[in-house]
C-alpha cells in the first residue's frame, strides 16, 4: 500500500533556512587549496550567498582564482535546504563535473556549519565559520584511509558591500 503524500512545511522550512541568513551576500578574499602531495595554490576567492524560491533555498557558489596569473583553479556551488520531515539541512555540492549530498549541521557555537564528505577510504570535514571580525573562515580536511588528516584548503574572506 502507497504511503499518503505527505505535504512539506514550508514555514518550518522557512524558518530553518533564516538560521543561515548569516552567510547572505558576497564575499571577497583569500584561500590555499592542496592540489597534490607538497602542492598547495594561493586563491584569491570569492563566495557569492543567495536565497531563492521564497528562502527555501540557499546557493553558495565559490570561485578561486589563482593570485599568480588569475587563472581559474576552483568553481564550485553548493545548494542548501532544509527537509522538514526529517529535520536535517542537506546540501548537494558540485565541483568539476562531479556532484556530491551530504547533511550541514548548523552548530551551536555561533553562527558557524559543519559538513564532510566520504567516497570509498576518502573522507573531508569541513567547518564554516564567521569568526569575531566577522570574517567567512572555512577550514576543510581530507582523510586518506587510516592516515592522519591533511588540509585541503583555508579560506578568510569579507563581506563586500552592503
Amino acid at each position: 500500500m502507497a504511503q499518503p503524500l505527505q505535504m512539506p512545511d514550508l514555514e518550518a522550512q522557512r524558518t530553518a533556512m533564516a538560521k543561515l541568513r548569516f552567510l547572505a551576500g558576497k564575499w571577497s578574499g583569500a584561500a590555499s587549496a592542496a592540489r597534490g602531495p607538497g602542492v598547495v595554490i594561493e586563491l584569491s576567492q570569492t563566495e557569492v550567498a543567495e536565497f531563492t524560491l521564497g528562502g527555501l533555498v540557499l546557493t553558495i557558489e565559490g570561485i578561486g582564482r589563482t593570485k599568480e596569473d588569475g587563472t581559474l583553479a576552483l568553481q564550485a556551488l553548493g545548494v542548501i535546504t532544509f527537509d522538514d520531515a526529517s529535520g536535517v539541512y542537506r546540501m548537494r555540492a558540485y565541483n568539476d563535473g562531479r556532484w556530491l549530498e551530504t547533511e550541514v549541521q548548523l552548530q551551536e557555537d555561533g553562527p558557524s556549519l559543519a559538513w564532510g564528505f566520504a567516497l570509498g577510504d576518502i573522507r573531508t570535514h569541513t567547518i564554516l565559520r564567521i569568526n569575531d571580525h566577522g570574517e567567512w573562515t572555512e577550514h576543510a580536511e581530507i582523510t586518506f584511509g587510516a592516515r592522519p588528516p591533511q588540509k585541503l584548503m583555508e579560506l578568510v574572506v569579507r563581506r563586500v558591500g552592503s
